[in-house]
């Protein structure tokens, strides 16, 4: 493989709070090859701590849903206008894109007009929905790095360059061998609540999620619960939302990082998103919940085809090994059921934790991040 010549220039756009970090790791890799490379582009803190130059903030770009984007349409017109004149104007040798499809695929059409090659990491879920937009992958993007075990043969099914490289959520230190004994609920149990990673998640589900912990915490007098803050979400939004409530008013906010979190907790409820596959990962069992406005649902669920599932764990599994509550059964009353009758049958919990741990070993080997920037340097060296 031939060297990158030096002072060449990366472009990055990460518009999800988990894309900003993997996006930071990939870049320390590829920083480790070649120490003189300069990122720039669009993303959050933790491409920046990575000395990325970030020339639009992602905060507010991230939305959830299709008519949740109205609100931020002028943030994401700006942001695609910064995009496209940044790669006009700096030329850079290499657009990564991660995730973040409708956005990103605007902007891998002007850098395929501009002859950059572009490297696609963490797919678009076209397996799942809006295939259509494969089309345009094939034609805009030069290689996709996918991290799900089963994407690889679609992409290939469509004759486009993919490469397998496994999750990158694997490298995580947090990512241990699960030896542990399910954590106790006859003493004082740590029940976790992860509310979202965007504002909108958390004032539409945290205020449910509390309700539904008032529920369980008539059955398990001792039970403790403690609420995760993303470093994307406001640690006042949150506070402002526990102390309203009047049942719940001392849950105890954890703004540390997801690791020490999911390793005080014996049982997680969770929003769908990665979170879920990081406490599969740690073998903590939980019930996934989403809500969103129901003109998204009805439109997500027309668009969404031989999907039987929507928590990644699940999809990832292949089957049902963790609950799912969407849309009008996230309600207290059903998430409180959910909860205590899984922590009230340790048989269950037993098996689900077993269950939990298969996950790591389906989603692959550590590495991700090499991996990826391996690909990275062969585009920029060609």
């Amino acid at each position: 493989m031939g060297s990158v010549k030096q002072n060449d220039c990366v472009m990055i756009i990460a518009g999800e709070a988990s894309g900003d970090i993997h996006g930071s790791r990939l870049v320390k890799t590829m920083r480790e090859k070649n120490k003189n490379l300069f990122f720039f582009g669009i993303g959050g803190n933790a491409l920046k701590k990575e000395g990325v130059r970030i020339l639009f903030d992602a905060e507010k770009l991230s939305v959830v849903g299709l008519t949740e984007v109205f609100p931020k349409l002028f943030s994401i017109l700006k942001g695609l206008r910064v995009a496209k004149r940044l790669l006009k104007s700096l030329r850079p040798d290499l657009l990564i894109l991660i995730d973040f499809p409708d956005f990103n695929l605007h902007i891998a059409a002007t850098a395929k007009k501009l002859n950059i090659p572009v490297l696609y990491y963490i797919s678009p879920q076209v397996w799942a929905w809006r295939s259509g937009r494969v089309k345009k992958i094939k034609e805009r993007v030069n290689h996709v790095a996918v991290i799900l075990p089963f994407e690889a043969a679609f992409y290939k099914k469509h004759s486009i360059p993919v490469t397998y490289v496994g999750h990158p959520l694997l490298d995580k230190a947090h990512a241990y061998q699960g030896k542990g004994e399910t954590k106790s609920f006859k003493n004082t149990p740590v029940i976790g609540i992860l509310p979202g990673s965007r504002d909108g998640e958390v004032l539409r589900h945290l205020p449910i999620m509390l309700d539904a912990a008032n529920c369980i915490r008539q059955h398990v007098r001792k039970a403790k619960f403690i609420v995760s803050l993303a470093p994307t979400v406001k640690q006042e939004l949150v506070e402002t939302i526990i102390k309203n409530n009047k049942n719940m008013p001392k849950a105890k906010v954890s703004p540390g990082g997801i690791d020490q979190f999911l390793k005080q907790s014996a049982f997680v409820i969770a929003v769908s998103g990665t979170v879920t596959l990081e406490a599969a990962i740690s073998g903590v069992p939980m019930v996934i919940i989403y809500r969103m406005s129901w003109l998204s649902y009805l439109m997500a669920r027309f668009l969404i085809r031989g999907i039987k599932h929507v928590g990644l764990v699940n999809l990832v599994a292949g089957k049902s090994i963790v609950p799912e509550l969407l849309q009008q059964h996230v309600t207290p009353e059903k998430i409180a059921d959910v909860v205590l009758e899984m922590i009230n049958n340790r048989k269950k919990l037993y098996k689900l934790k077993s269950e939990l741990l298969g996950i790591q070993k389906t989603l692959g080997s550590t590495g991700a991040s090499e991996r990826v920037a391996e690909i990275a340097i062969h585009l920029m060296c060609c």
